[in-house]
């Protein structure tokens, strides 16, 4: 069986080598093995192309050397012979042999087992010999002279020994190499520091942001790329700190609304359940009760419906049609409520299209859905005695460029709901479909309801690709106005 997990103060060991393999798969870990990959691969290739070159130049310098002094000792060979000699007794024997060719065409010195009849009767022949020769497996740069007087001399260099300066020149090329891999490392694992810093504090800023943390600030740094996305956690911690402001300002709204109805019931409940409801009292408790419920269940019903319009399944049933009826039909549902409340629901409809339908193409019980909040809304603010207005006009399209002269698209339906009411400021305007701005903003002031009305008609309007719009009260006029506009499903001329 296993044991139990370790507690709060027991760190868990890793396993050997779980850091390692941890490092290597960060961008700092990957960015270092690719720098010291590349700095590893550039010093191959150049020592690979290095040495064969530094060896070349130390034949090529060897050989210039020994033709030289062929042509000193060949120019002058008594005094090139004593000079010879003289450096050969001061600085010790030199790493060239000096062999002589007769008239005859023997040849004496180290040069008898080097050289043979192919290279000895050009020499004769006056002409010069510069080539390398391969004895016994050794090779040999030969430099042979003809003399004025008959023979020559022959300079010979192992190449052994051309090898082994060279490799005393490779030594320090080698080291500079090794070097330059070093620095190379070095900086990779610099630059992978400097490069991943920024990200991981990026990353701990997007954690500490989604443990619930907000506020947390911080400073861009890097390349451009890192720059943008530090900016972008910022602005992401700003949107999310407002977003849930909103969210907790929405949920205490709504809890205050929900506990005041549910205040009720409790109170009558409990007085129905001790007995102190006497029977006359009964119906009219009754109906509180049923009043309550029937906000809770509004309450209830508006969550659900923005809950359904935040769906990713949201359906429409998209057909034609025919305004005029839709808002006669409306007219007719609302005329008990309105005549409870005292208000007259009047429709106005253009008089150039009084005998024609004004058809337009979306979903009828959306559209009917929207209409009816905007006149709920409007109902709760309309004063007995006045009118609330369900207004339609045909707006004109902008001309486009193949539209003929003198002719103009009407194919905007625009329906209104006009209020009698207090109205709305500029600032109200601009806040009138958040969730539950307006409820806030009037609490005590006028009737309000749940607050979430308008921001659910603005949002199914939204899904629906149509356009709500808080109108400017005319002038001397008063109450608020909200306008739908829509696509008429045909064009007439003018």
């Amino acid at each position: 069986m296993s044991g139990p997990p370790p507690g709060p103060g027991v760190r868990e060991e890793r396993r050997p080598g779980a850091a390692t393999m941890l490092w290597l798969r960060s961008l700092a870990g990957r960015i270092t093995l690719v720098t010291a990959a590349v700095a590893v691969l550039a010093v191959l290739v150049t020592g690979s192309v290095a040495l064969p070159l530094i060896r070349s130049a130390a034949v090529n310098q060897a050989r210039e050397q020994l033709s030289r002094q062929a042509d000193a000792f060949s120019a002058a060979p008594v005094a090139a012979q004593a000079l010879d000699l003289r450096e050969r007794n001061l600085l010790g024997p030199d790493n060239y042999d000096l062999s002589t060719i007769t008239p005859t065409g023997s040849v004496t010195g180290a040069a008898s087992q080097i050289l043979g009849p192919d290279a000895v009767h050009p020499v004769l022949a006056g002409q010069k010999i510069s080539r390398t020769v391969t004895r016994g497996g050794v090779q040999f740069l030969v430099e042979a002279r003809p003399l004025a007087k008959g023979g020559g001399i022959v300079l010979t260099r192992s190449l052994s020994d051309v090898n082994a300066a060279s490799a005393r020149l490779l030594q320090p090329t080698l080291l500079a190499l090794a070097a330059g891999l070093l620095i190379a490392a070095l900086a990779g694992t610099l630059l992978a520091r400097r490069l991943s810093g920024p990200l991981v504090r990026t990353a701990a800023a997007a954690r500490r942001m989604a443990a619930g943390e907000r506020t947390v600030h911080f400073e861009p740094a890097g390349a451009a790329e890192v720059r943008a996305v530090g900016e972008a956690i910022n602005t992401l911690d700003h949107a999310l700190l407002a977003s849930e402001s909103r969210q907790r300002e929405f949920l205490l709204s709504i809890s205050h609304e929900i506990r005041t109805p549910l205040t009720a019931l409790r109170g009558y409940a409990e007085a129905l359940q001790d007995g102190l409801v006497p029977p006359e009292d009964e119906a009219r408790v009754g109906q509180t009760l049923a009043a309550e419920t029937d906000r809770l269940d509004g309450f209830v019903r508006d969550l659900l419906a923005l809950a359904r319009l935040e769906a990713d399944d949201f359906t429409l049933d998209v057909q034609p049609v025919d305004v005029s009826a839709l808002l006669k039909q409306t007219q007719r549902a609302w005329q008990p409520a309105a005549a409870q409340a005292g208000v007259e629901v009047t429709v106005q409809l253009p008089a150039a299209d009084a005998g024609e339908p004004l058809m337009v193409t979306t979903d009828a019980q959306r559209l009917r859905q929207i209409i009816d909040g905007l006149i709920g809304n409007a109902l709760r603010v309309t004063p007995p005695g006045k009118p609330l207005a369900l207004k339609v006009m045909i707006e004109d399209e902008p001309p486009s460029p193949a539209t003929a002269p003198g002719n103009h698209q009407r194919g905007i339906v625009a329906i209104q709901v006009r209020d009698s009411g207090p109205g709305l400021t500029a600032e109200d305007a601009a806040i009138a479909f958040d969730r539950g701005a307006l409820a806030r903003r009037y609490s005590g002031q006028r009737p309000t309801g749940s607050g979430l009305g308008l921001s659910i008609a603005a949002r199914l309007a939204q899904r629906m690709n149509l356009s709500l719009t808080v109108e400017p009260t005319a002038p001397g006029g008063d109450g608020a106005c909200f306008c739908i506009r829509l696509p008429r499903a045909t064009t007439v001329p003018r």
